[in-house]
């Protein structure tokens, strides 16, 4: 998967007191520090000469608010040179109506007289007053000193929680069919999601999937016979498993080009039964490969787990593929670990390379379906979230887990280990959420929580407590 690139518009701030030059040094080495520093965050300057021109007055703010327009910027990084000018950051930062990144950098000691150079503490004491009178949330991150990792690993979180927003304000998810008739814990109002926070959802009927895949089968087309080839290699057991592994992919294909076609970054698939019923596969498998290449697949038409499954998959700058699973049993020997489980949509890249990893028949479907994945995922830290709500509320649940050693399960699966389940369990069951749940490889919760910010009525929800995940951010 390749990683997205987010772009952050560098404003410099600084007010007509204390030491005239000592705002432009320190303008000069921030910009030597975030010029080019990650692959992933793309510095743009409101101005042509940055490291002469700070914000202090009406007409560069204009000028500022103009090209980062213009660039189309993710994110606003307001750097407190001296004390700044709070009036006019709010003002740029208003306009712009994007996450904002505050943050001066630590003040030097006074020096032999007695006087001080610059106070970007207090200026940030300022700012943060009048940002929150303009009605614009914004990201703190403590002051610091320019040149070290705390620095550095802020600003790439934020930029992070940039593209986390960019996703959630572009959210367009792909609807194949209704729900299966049991699963009433999914249901979502399609209308609020939309007024809310202008999440579209793209519904389409499942003839308009397998009439694709049948083309596709027809043409002979060139990605079908060679993701077939390579489904052969993985199927274990079935009627025919050349032309079952022919139908598998072509329906993933065919799931591929409708989430592109229409423009979604996330979709979710009424999977069973009717898919097996009339093509005789489960397409356990297309979900699995579709996710691996960055675009997520939520199972049994859950349109809140597939807005979920694109929000975690951003926090990653889309770099970590998901894995949308069933929270599902409590660990036989040890309280606080759970399963989490589906019955074959987890990306093959996340499989542990000490297990066989195969492509077999359903074991919970009758007949001999063949489609559905059969691997555990390797060991590391796991993040999971639930985006989802009622009466009118969402919130967003954030729990950060350990994978851990467990019995042997069909389909594929992990244990996680939390610290204490039993929360975990109450807020799940008592809500707003179901069993689904997007996972993955890493810890974002502090990610997360704080693009909620941004989100306009998401508030974030810790499965224990987040003090602990809040202060990454210092």
């Amino acid at each position: 998967m390749k990683g997205k690139v987010v772009k952050i518009g560098y404003c410099p701030t600084k007010r007509q007191i204390f030491n005239p030059t000592a705002p432009y040094e320190v303008n000069k080495e921030i910009i030597s520090v975030i010029n080019g520093f990650n692959d992933h965050v793309k510095i743009v300057y409101g101005v042509p000469n940055p490291a002469e021109v700070l914000l202090d007055t009406e007409e560069t703010m204009e000028r500022m608010l103009a090209k980062f327009r213009e660039e189309k910027i993710d994110g606003l990084f307001i750097a407190e040179c001296n004390f700044g000018s709070e009036i006019l950051i709010s003002r740029l930062a208003k306009a712009l109506n994007i996450p904002v990144l505050l943050w001066g950098p630590r003040d030097e000691a006074p020096d032999a007289n007695g006087l001080r150079a610059r106070d970007s503490q207090c200026g940030s004491f300022a700012a943060g007053k009048v940002l929150r009178h303009y009605n614009v949330p914004f990201t703190y991150l403590i002051g610091s000193k320019i040149d070290c990792d705390y620095f550095r690993q802020g600003l790439v979180r934020f930029a992070a929680v940039c593209n986390v927003v960019r996703c959630f304000r572009q959210m367009r998810v792909l609807q194949v069919s209704t729900r299966p008739q049991p699963f009433m814990s999914v249901i979502c109002n399609e209308g609020e999601l939309l007024e809310k926070f202008g999440i579209e959802t793209i519904p389409v009927p499942l003839d308009e999937l397998l009439r694709g895949a049948e083309t596709l089968r027809n043409n002979r087309d060139a990605r079908v016979l060679e993701l077939a080839s390579f489904l052969e290699t993985l199927i274990r057991a079935g009627k025919n498993v050349k032309n079952e592994a022919f139908i598998l992919a072509s329906i993933k294909v065919s799931l591929g080009d409708l989430i592109k076609n229409y423009g979604c970054n996330t979709a979710t698939v009424q999977c069973w039964h009717a898919i097996h019923q009339i093509t005789g596969v489960q397409p356990c498998i297309a979900h699995a490969l579709l996710s691996d290449e960055g675009y997520p697949v939520a199972c049994e038409t859950d349109v809140c787990g597939a807005v979920s499954a694109a929000l975690l998959q951003a926090a990653s700058f889309d770099t970590n593929p998901q894995f949308f699973a069933d929270l599902t049993v409590r660990h036989p020997e040890d309280d606080n670990a759970e399963l989490l489980w589906h019955c074959g949509p987890f990306p093959y890249s996340l499989r542990n390379d000490t297990c066989k990893a195969v492509v077999n028949e359903s074991y919970t479907l009758d007949g001999h379906v063949c489609g559905i994945c059969e691997w555990e995922l390797k060991q590391g830290d796991i993040t999971t979230i639930r985006f989802d709500g009622d009466h009118g509320k969402y919130s967003l649940f954030i729990g950060e887990a350990v994978t851990t050693t467990g019995p042997y399960n069909r389909g594929t699966y992990v244990w996680i280990k939390t610290k204490d389940w039993n929360k975990w369990e109450r807020k799940l069951v008592e809500g707003p959420y179901v069993h689904h749940v997007a996972g993955s490889y890493g810890h974002y919760g502090e990610i997360l929580a704080e693009a909620c910010k941004y989100f306009g009525g998401v508030t974030p929800d810790f499965a224990e407590s987040g003090d602990e995940i809040m202060s990454r951010w210092g």
